[in-house]
């Protein structure tokens, strides 16, 4: 007997992602799960790879689902598999297809239909409808496709909002997600209307039952999943809701699970905060979205925000040391020029979160801002991901200045590789986003942004850009600049030994820099302090650099005639940042860095 095949296929942005959606499909259409196969890939695979699966696959009917990041590949895939198996019925679902449905299809005849909205219920239909070979296409709804008797086009609108508690959980083969960052909703909606997100086409707010969703969590913690991320929009958008599930996945901690939240800053309240920062360190993390403290930008948004509140919070969370937040800015937003993105970045960097996410608005069909994006003067790109290229207010060169922003911050903030160096080049400018910007522009300037570079190049790169900006004179970017050659020569070699402690704060480095000391000067210390066979290195200093709790500091260090002597342990670190323990050896009093 041949068992009709549907292909559930997914092409996720990495391999350690999986597709929630594809394996949701097929856990609510269970009465078919024999004829229901998934395949999953990745926009790394080549193109040809993934036709020649598919096709392998020999599939009866292929569904894929369309994100921004995978929608050109979608678009070719189908485009060739069509031509080899013209007879095979194609289906798209994914917000990418649910909007503008009627100009996706005159455009890609080659695809059957389109399932719009929320897709559990539609593909169950749609299974029902080839699998039993009854009914027609026309009595399901929340699909779009080409009658083939008339030649024209149907769209019928989707049903009512699932309801949440109704759909299975689709985890049960955890051997399926080994080493694979698990994705879990607890509820779809969102309560706000900010102007650039898909979520607030989503009118109502709907969560899954907490009895269900306490047992589901306990089966990745039993299983020691590595990391769970929460898709919710808003997750603490309900006191509740929240505060259940956090206390659940406190109380049953396995000491290895992590889980990922969005969530609004500046909606956690007292009860929350007590909770959330009694518990292990990296237990969980939170992502915050700003976007941007400009007034004008966050009413023209149709954002809700508190941002006095939201920055007590993260300073709160902060001093509890236990969980590692993201802040995220969008550039490109109505309202926002490039002096005004400046004062975002500059007002949100002083917070100093573990990483500052800088992304660049994206003009989604269906949103408010796509709708209204000839009125903002919006040009953006025609594909996915549709990233904004100017507006009124911020032009083609300048959005280009913000990247070179973003590639900087990424390499010498976010990667928490040159920790402690940050906080001295910080002090040294007057803005860390014109900081950032001129470095970005340095790159550009020598060639680097091309090149891939070892750590320890890096350093090389940051020292070279501060002799140059002593050599162009540029008072109006640093700060601290005196001009003559002493002043210069000791603040570079303040930043070397700044970075050699960055280089060993995260690993033993087998290569040492040039400017380093001989490891033989200070052999005996290292044979007192390291042991045979202990994971640990001796490295001294002539400075008494920040600790990780100073986040800001207000004056460079002094240089000491004594160096002061740092011992390194990679047996025990930051829970957080994974980096060394710390200690000064002083005095014959070993005092704790952290």
């Amino acid at each position: 007997m041949v068992i009709m095949k549907i292909l559930l296929a997914a092409m996720n942005a990495k391999y350690i992602h999986s597709n929630l959606a594809v394996y949701s499909l097929k856990a609510y259409a269970k009465d078919f799960a024999e004829h229901i196969v998934i395949g999953e890939y990745t926009i790394n695979n080549r193109a040809d790879y993934i036709l020649e699966q598919i096709y392998k696959q020999k599939p009866d009917v292929l569904c894929m689902s369309c994100y921004i990041w995978n929608i050109s590949y979608v678009e070719e895939i189908i485009r060739e598999f069509h031509k080899i198996c013209p007879e095979v019925p194609i289906w798209l679902g994914g917000p990418e297809v649910s909007y503008e449905v009627e100009q996706f299809m005159e455009s890609h005849p080659e695809v059957t239909g389109v399932m719009m909205g929320e897709g559990e219920r539609t593909f169950y239909n749609l299974c029902s409808y080839y699998v039993n070979g009854k009914g027609d296409l026309q009595s399901l709804s929340g699909i779009a496709f080409w009658n083939q008797e008339t030649g024209g086009l149907h769209v019928i609108a989707p049903e009512l909002p699932m309801n949440m508690s109704e759909i299975p959980f689709c985890y049960d083969e955890i051997e399926d997600f080994k080493n694979r960052i698990i994705y879990y909703e607890s509820s779809r909606g969102c309560p706000f209307h900010c102007s650039y997100c898909l979520s607030s086409v989503d009118k109502k707010l709907r969560f899954r039952d907490l009895e269900l969703v306490k047992k589901e969590l306990a089966f990745f913690i039993e299983n020691k999943v590595p990391q769970v991320k929460f898709v919710d929009r808003t997750f603490n958008c309900d006191h509740k809701h929240a505060m259940a599930i956090w206390q659940f996945i406190k109380e049953q901690d396995n000491g290895i699970t992590n889980f990922h939240f969005e969530v609004s800053a500046d909606l956690i309240n007292e009860a929350e905060l007590e909770l959330i920062t009694s518990m292990r360190p990296g237990l969980i993390q939170l992502e915050i979205g700003v976007q941007s403290t400009n007034d004008a930008t966050i009413t023209e948004i149709h954002r809700t925000m508190n941002l006095k509140r939201l920055k007590e919070i993260v300073k709160r969370v902060q001093a509890a040391g236990n969980i590692h937040e993201h802040l995220d800015l969008i550039a490109g937003l109505p309202y926002e020029d490039y002096a005004t993105f400046g004062r975002s970045f500059d007002e949100i960097y002083e917070l100093k979160p573990n990483q500052l996410q800088l992304g660049f608005l994206k003009v989604l069909k269906g949103s408010y801002m796509f709708e209204h994006a000839t009125e903002y003067g919006m040009v953006y790109h025609s594909t996915a991901p549709y990233e904004v290229m100017q507006t009124k207010w911020l032009s083609f060169e300048e959005i280009l200045k913000i990247k070179q922003v973003e590639e900087m911050l990424e390499i010498y903030y976010n990667s928490g590789q040159f920790e402690v160096t940050m906080k001295l080049m910080e002090a040294l400018f007057d803005s860390p986003f014109y900081m950032f910007q001129e470095f970005g522009e340095f790159y550009e300037e020598r060639g680097y942004l091309v090149m891939s570079h070892s750590r320890i190049r890096r350093c090389e790169i940051l020292l070279e850009f501060i002799r140059a900006c002593f050599q162009r004179k540029r008072a109006d970017v640093i700060t601290a600049l005196c001009c003559d050659v002493g002043e210069e020569e000791q603040i570079c070699g303040m930043l070397k030994e700044s970075l050699t402690f960055d280089l060993y704060y995260r690993e033993n480095c087998k290569s040492r820099p040039n400017w380093a000391p001989n490891v033989s000067e200070f052999k005996q210390i290292t044979k007192q302090y390291c042991k045979k066979g202990s994971l640990s290195h001796v490295e001294p200093f002539h400075y008494r650099f920040p600790k990780k709790q100073e986040r800001t500091i207000v004056a460079l260090p002094k240089y000491l005639e004594e160096p002061l002597y740092v011992l390194f342990d990679y047996e025990h670190r930051d829970a957080l940042d994974h980096q060394a323990e710390v200690m000064i050896l002083e005095h014959e009093t070993d005092e704790l860095y952290e």
